[in-house]
């Protein structure tokens, strides 16, 4: 029956295409006919059901889950406050007058805002009503809007700390966990840091190339519209001057470890409410409809975590994690081999599942016997990433387009923006080809010799007497003597 764990996932990908229903209503429903159909057939005795709620309670009590709520929250305050539409014109206001300004400062708030929204949705949503309605303002055509707006949706997949990194960092924890203890390899254990400074080269390389060939396109492109020279507002200068060095300073300090993603998004969500108090933006009467909606998110993020929790114990249960490892393990060929099938599978779980469902759902069963051969866990997590980030691209059902394309209703044929999202995918394919040749690109640290100083040497037994000594209170005065 273990390749029944198989079917539920078939049955996932089906409910999620043809049903319509919520994700968590899909995977709560694929784990109950799981279950009936494992207690029916003797495989899956009832006293095992008792692990559930234990398990749900131990993944709740992870630290990182605290930043859910406060990285929703930062996202509804963005999109409340013109932070995004006040750096589009900055930029704007910056850039050469061409007729690539617009997709490059639409590119540079992908940026910006993606790793602080949460998700690719939400991203896609809020680049649709901020940057999408500039760039038509001036004159840029729908099908490369659709096409600039889905791949700055995508950013926030490979620029760090968003909240797809910080839980797939935390997934690939407990992934890499469970391969070192199967095969009793001795090594680090990789962390969300590593994964942050893992995607950092990879996501610079991306970036990089996207506004190269933006500027390539648009130069090359005939009768294109020059952009007359519009002022720089007060207001826009201001906000840009408050926010930019705000945003890029909190992303750069978790990236690099100075600040926990848990207080990151704490001192981001506070800025940002009182900017938006101060703003009027965020009033008495609006705080209830934020605060509800922020909730509301977050009680369907923890309900979809529930879920996948839920449904990968069955999977477990069935045995259909043994059946996975023993056919990864049995592949032939090497770690790339391994991995390129790892990513294949991934790819096509990214055309149905949204990131949170492949993380919680796809990641523990895959990933941990993909890492009883690879190695090196920072290296398999920047692929995921990229992985990931590039089925959301890819048409027709990239969830960043199909979400894209139903904000921005228009006449753009679908061949169109598939002429105008072929660059941008062409720059995440050889993106993602150059970190599958070259493991040494998410290692930024070791590679151009910035390392962490080797740790101090272990003290001495006497010099650790001497510290406890140190660290003692001292004596009490010795009693006065006894009156005779």
């Amino acid at each position: 029956m273990s390749a029944f764990g198989l079917v539920l996932l078939l049955m996932i990908g089906l409910g999620t295409v043809f049903t319509g229903l919520p994700n968590v209503v899909i995977l709560l429903g694929t784990a109950v006919v799981g279950l009936v159909v494992g207690l029916l057939s003797g495989t899956i005795a009832p006293n095992l059901l008792y692990a559930l709620p234990a398990r749900i309670v131990d993944l709740m009590s992870s630290d990182l889950l605290q930043a859910l709520p406060l990285f929703v929250l930062m996202g509804l305050l963005l999109n409340r406050l013109p932070v995004a539409s006040a750096l589009f014109h900055t930029g704007l206001a910056l850039l050469p007058r061409s007729g690539a300004s617009a997709p490059v400062a639409g590119l540079a708030i992908g940026v910006l805002i993606g790793p602080m929204n949460g998700s690719v949705g939400a991203s896609a949503m809020a680049l649709s009503r901020t940057i999408a309605p500039e760039m038509r303002a001036r004159h840029v055509p729908l099908a490369t809007v659709q096409a600039v707006t889905a791949t700055a949706a995508t950013l926030g997949v490979v620029v760090p700390p968003s909240l797809v990194l910080i839980l797939l960092g935390d997934a690939m924890l407990n992934a890499h966990t469970v391969a070192l203890n199967a095969t009793g390899r001795m090594e680090q254990v990789v962390n969300t840091q590593n994964v942050f400074q893992g995607a950092l080269v990879p996501a610079a390389l991306f970036i990089g190339g996207a506004v190269l060939m933006t500027l390539f396109l648009w130069r090359h492109r005939p009768g294109q519209v020059r952009p007359s020279h519009v002022p720089l507002r007060r207001s826009d200068a201001i906000i840009s001057a408050l926010a930019l060095p705000f945003v890029g300073g909190l992303l750069a300090s978790v990236t690099l470890g100075y600040v926990y993603p848990v207080e990151a998004a704490a001192c981001g969500a506070l800025v940002l409410f009182v900017a938006g108090l101060a703003s009027g933006h965020v009033s008495r009467a609006t705080i209830g409809p934020l605060l509800d909606q922020a909730m509301r998110m977050t009680g369907a993020l923890f309900a979809l975590l529930a879920a996948a929790t839920t449904l990968t114990l069955v999977f477990r249960l069935f045995g259909t994690d043994k059946l996975i490892a023993d056919a990864m393990l049995a592949l032939p060929g090497g770690p790339h081999l391994a991995t390129g099938a790892a990513l294949v599978v991934l790819a096509a779980c990214a055309l149905v599942l949204d990131a949170f469902e492949i993380v919680f759902v796809i990641v523990p069963i895959i990933v941990p016997p993909l890492l009883m051969r690879v190695p090196d866990a920072t290296w398999v997590a920047v692929l995921i990433l990229l992985t990931l980030q590039l089925s959301f691209l890819l048409p027709p059902l990239g969830y960043a387009l199909v979400v894209t394309r139903d904000m921005l209703k228009g006449k753009a044929s679908m061949p169109a923006v598939l002429r105008a999202l072929l660059p941008y995918v062409a720059v995440q394919v050889l993106v993602l080809a150059s970190v599958f040749a070259i493991p040494a690109l998410v290692h930024p640290r070791e590679r151009f010799g910035l390392a962490p100083p080797a740790a101090p040497a272990p003290l001495t037994p006497d010099e650790m007497r001497r510290n406890l000594d140190e660290m003692l209170p001292p004596p009490p005065d010795a009693a006065p003597a006894a009156l005779n």
